[in-house]
């Protein structure tokens, strides 16, 4: 996928997060109807550059999927437009 941020983290397109999202979602019985969108968000002081909204999460899936999506949080950055083009 892509390359290391040398913070633990892989960076990885938007597309590939929401994939990867998507699959994890799928995976869990109770999170099989859960909507999302993944945004770009300016880089915070905890380092992350993409955030989450969910929608159609029943209630009973909802700390579920908020820790799904915690753990790929934890895993990836967004890959920036430059690095998109400096890689190609």
């Amino acid at each position: 996928m892509g390359i290391g941020t040398g913070q633990g983290k892989e960076r990885a397109t938007l597309e590939e997060i929401r994939i990867r999202v998507g699959h994890a979602l799928q995976r869990h019985p109770l999170c099989r109807g859960v909507q999302f969108d993944i945004m770009s968000v300016p880089r915070t002081a905890r380092g992350g550059n993409w955030t989450i909204s969910l929608r159609s999460v029943e209630p009973a899936a909802l700390w579920e999927a908020s820790d799904i999506i915690a753990d790929i949080q934890a895993a990836y950055d967004l890959q920036t437009a430059a690095e998109l083009s400096s890689a190609a």
